[in-house]
């Protein structure tokens, strides 16, 4: 007899167990979620700094999670859950002071539902913007606008928050393909990251923008093939379309917000749980054993809020599936994503050199600083980094949240979330990464001071930078510490993401909802969402809004 029974039983409590748990108990099912670490939300957790008052983002950190159906349908926003959106949007500060800022094109009337109005005058800073170093781009801007808000935009919602159609049949993106005003053409599903840069812009800064933005949201390298999804999303960051938002307390108000509501619905939540294996009689999920020996029972389903190697090679044990799904197994990778990340604490925020001539670089909520060398980010970024952990020149990531979030730092003090990338934590030893870490900080300063004079390391208070051996070991499905949980490249994206590819597994009543299948990695995907649409067309549950 099972020591606990539910209707439903989910399996780890990260960002995308946090959001399918309230839908189902909204619908009427007696929820139970598992989880291994000691706190819920995976990527989607804020923690202390060393130095007291400073608080920063763990794994995720730039997030829209107001455009997800759940912010409405629960109404998160009464549960805690509130942005900022700054104007500015994204911006890049070259090393020889030349910049770029992108204005949002749709900007945030109603902070209460998200809504967003096209903003003629953004659209107008972003161009000249552009055209400061090349007239061309700045009119193909103009041109990706109108296509975006008249094709694009709408056509990439439907996709996100859908399921992945069956081979053969178009999704909302790939319909795109036969319409001739969409600007989109077939062959752009199989361009590699370079080859798209290179197709849309003409000029050296957006194409490095560009490269820069499949890394920072998909964890692509330029000779990846990104598919069209990846690459309207990536575009869509380059110019600035959407706005960029700062969810006030950092990325944790959404896993409170999300948790507040299931615990309303009734979701019962267990900590320091692991699961060890996924039970199963007669080719039917029927609950999961713990670690620790206890037994739960599902009398209806059993989600899964992990990647596929892990569900299936662990939890349900290679002795119950296939040849074939074993071969797809061996062959998924964990070499893209991985990162130095974290923030850290300063006295003042950077003053760029470049703000001379262009003011609103000290405020953009998403900013780069690197060299204007396309050749190195093209052929040479990627290698040195396999190589030597730390390539020669950085293109770092910067996000100077504490001027719109006062909560995550001291009074008169400041914050700014960092990220460089770097390899697979198999290709050095801890040691190794230990001191690397040391070392990234070091030279980010120095760098960061080449842009900013201010930045140097006196002006540093605190700091928490994470490697992709911390990562991997608090996050069993990021292996070699890559936030996406498998490359989001080539096989392993859009419909033939995970095995077998969709929500449903080759298990009755078994589901799989996270950034390991279809939708990808990331907060506020759609994985756990239309997860969640498949289990209501099986059961006959009441849809979600």
């Amino acid at each position: 007899m099972a020591d606990k029974v539910y209707d439903a039983v989910i399996i780890g409590g990260g960002h995308h167990g946090t959001i399918i748990a309230p839908y189902l108990a909204k619908a009427g099912l007696k929820v139970g979620v598992f989880e291994r670490l000691d706190h819920l939300g995976g990527g989607a957790v804020t923690e202390d700094l060393p130095s007291p008052g400073f608080r920063g983002n763990f794994c995720a950190h730039f997030t829209r999670f107001y455009g997800h159906p759940a912010y409405k349908e629960f109404n998160l926003r009464e549960e805690g859950l509130e942005y900022t959106f700054p104007d500015t949007n994204e911006a890049i500060i070259f090393d020889d002071e030349s910049s770029y800022i992108a204005y949002a094109a749709f900007t945030v009337v109603d902070p209460k539902t998200g809504e967003t109005r096209f903003n003629e005058a953004n659209v107008k800073k972003t161009y000249d913007q552009i055209a400061r170093f090349s007239k061309t781009d700045a009119d193909t801007y103009l041109d990706l606008t109108e296509k975006y808000k008249d094709k694009w935009r709408a056509a990439f919602h439907k996709h996100r928050y859908s399921a992945p159609t069956p081979w053969g049949v178009p999704d909302a993106l790939e319909e795109l393909f036969s319409d001739p005003k969409s600007g989109l053409d077939l062959p752009m599903q199989f361009m590699t990251c370079k080859q798209i840069a290179r197709y849309f812009f003409e000029s050296d800064e957006l194409r490095i923008l560009t490269l820069r933005g499949f890394l920072t949201s998909w964890g692509c390298f330029p000779d990846d093939v990104p598919g069209i999804a990846i690459t309207i999303a990536t575009i869509h960051l380059t110019l600035g379309w959407e706005p960029a938002a700062i969810a006030k307390g950092g990325t944790q108000a959404i896993t409170d917000a999300l948790v507040s509501v299931g615990k309303k619905q009734g979701v019962e939540y267990f900590l320091n749980s692991e699961v060890q294996k996924v039970l199963i009689e007669n080719g039917r999920a029927t609950g999961i054993k713990l670690m620790d020996g206890t037994e739960v029972a599902a009398r209806q389903l059993v989600v899964s809020d992990n990647a596929s190697p892990q569900l299936f090679l662990r939890l349900i044990g290679e002795d119950r599936i296939t040849d074939d799904m074993k071969r797809k197994a061996r062959i998924y990778q964990f070499d893209r994503g991985e990162l130095f990340w974290g923030t850290v604490g300063v006295h003042e925020l950077p003053q760029y050199k470049a703000a001379k001539s262009n003011p609103d670089v000290n405020a953009a909520p998403r900013t780069y600083f690197a060299p204007k060398d396309l050749g190195f980010m093209e052929d040479k970024y990627m290698h040195e980094i396999f190589l030597f952990g730390l390539p020669s020149k950085m293109f770092i990531l910067t996000a100077p949240d504490s001027i719109w979030d006062r909560s995550r730092v001291p009074e008169g003090k400041h914050s700014l979330h960092v990220e460089e990338f770097t390899c697979p934590a198999r290709l050095f030893s801890r040691k190794e990464w230990k001191q690397m870490t040391q070392e990234f900080v070091d030279v980010l300063f120095e760098r960061w001071a080449e842009y900013a004079p201010n930045m140097t390391k006196d002006n540093l208070i605190t700091h928490r930078i994470t490697n992709p051996v911390d990562i991997q070991d608090t996050h069993l499905d990021m292996r070699e510490g890559g936030w996406c949980e498998g490359n989001c490249s080539g096989v392993q994206n859009g419909r033939f993401r995970g095995m077998p590819g969709g929500y449903r597994t080759f298990i009755k009543n078994l589901y799989m909802c996270s950034s390991g299948v279809y939708g990808g990695p990331g907060i506020g995907r759609g994985s756990s969402y239309n997860c969640y649409r498949a289990i209501a067309e099986d059961l006959r549950l009441p849809p979600p809004k």
